[in-house]
């Protein structure tokens, strides 16, 4: 795909809807997107279909009608493009079957994700955040938040979407009479959140109309000012589409300015961080001196020390604790 110059494009969408049989949904789909060249990731669920997938420019519209085919539910959903983008961001399709597209630990049959809050368009947002009776809730995880997010955001302090959901309404409670505003990365989960907060019994709930990335390019497109500062964190090998030059996060190794994530080179490893260019040039790409020695190690040494390693399940977690800091580091 490096080498093939037909433009490609990025993009997110998502739905919420009823799907009777989500396997078997699947593996239609998945025939026709493979032959139009998508790559990207799709999750399907009885609640609904999520994904961000690459696929050819010229094919975005075939890409519409396959998605409206496959069930007319899908009928005009919304295509994110991502900002500032190559398209080049998966490389295999990959589509799986779960039980929710995102997890909510909901088991109350009676809530309904798909009653949900007011859409904000990017003007809109603009307006109604102008008002002082207006909380702006962000609905991602701390490292999202933490590279960019948008003005007088309040952080859900959590690390998944489904403990956010009842810290988000313990942290709201005593304001259920204001304008309660929820934000995301591409508008999937904060659609969900702004579901459970009116379940919830809040009365006044918006969320922004396909999240950062559709505020992002409405404001642009329409010349008004964007209200997001930083880098707005995704889920692809970018990691990261910048949005204003502002940089407000820090080197979790040496405290410096800086808002580019990596993954631990140690394949074991593999936590996702921020790390400037010097501490990566200095610790070869990995989050400490333990994983430094062991990427190191000849390559069948490290395949034998991966097997069985669970230290995937620290990602995030060293990150906000800023427990990476090494010695003499310049904290925030």
């Amino acid at each position: 795909m490096l080498q093939d110059d037909e433009p490609r494009i990025t993009i997110s969408f998502y739905q919420y809807f009823h799907i009777s049989d989500p396997q078997q949904f699947r593996d239609n789909l998945y025939i026709q997107l493979n032959e139009i060249r998508v790559y990207g990731r799709i999750y399907i669920a009885k609640e609904g279909i999520n994904g961000q997938v690459s696929l050819p420019e010229s094919n975005k519209e075939t890409f519409r009608n396959i998605l409206y085919n496959a069930d007319p539910a899908l009928d005009g959903i919304r295509l994110n493009v991502a900002v500032g983008d190559n398209g080049k961001s998966f490389w295999v399709l990959r589509m799986k079957v779960r039980n929710k597209v995102v997890a909510d630990n909901i088991d109350d049959p009676k809530f309904d994700p798909s009653k949900t809050g007011k859409y904000l368009n990017a003007y809109e947002y603009n307006e109604i955040t102008q008002q002082p009776d207006t909380i702006v809730v962000d609905m991602r995880n701390h490292y999202e938040y933490e590279v960019g997010h948008f003005e007088n955001a309040v952080e859900i302090p959590s690390e998944t979407f489904r403990e956010q959901l009842p810290m988000a309404v313990e942290m709201l409670k005593e304001h259920k009479d204001k304008n309660i505003v929820m934000y995301c990365t591409g508008g999937i989960r904060c659609e969900k959140a702004s579901a459970y907060m009116l379940y919830k019994g809040f009365q006044n709930v918006y969320h922004v109309e396909g999240g950062i990335i559709e505020y992002v390019r409405k404001a642009r497109e329409e010349n008004i000012p964007v209200k997001f500062t930083g880098k707005n964190f995704v889920f692809d090998e970018r990691l990261g589409e910048r949005i204003t030059d502002d940089v407000i996060s820090h080197c979790h190794q040496c405290g410096e300015p800086c808002d580019t994530h990596t993954n631990c080179n140690f394949e074991g490893c593999h936590l996702l961080f921020i790390q400037c260019g010097k501490c990566a040039a200095e610790m070869d790409g990995c989050c400490s001196d333990e994983c430094k020695g062991l990427f190191q190690l000849p390559a069948d040494d490290r395949k034998k020390l991966r097997k069985g390693s669970d230290r995937g399940r620290a990602i995030f977690n060293k990150s906000r604790n800023n427990t990476l800091l090494r010695k003499n580091a310049i904290t925030s």
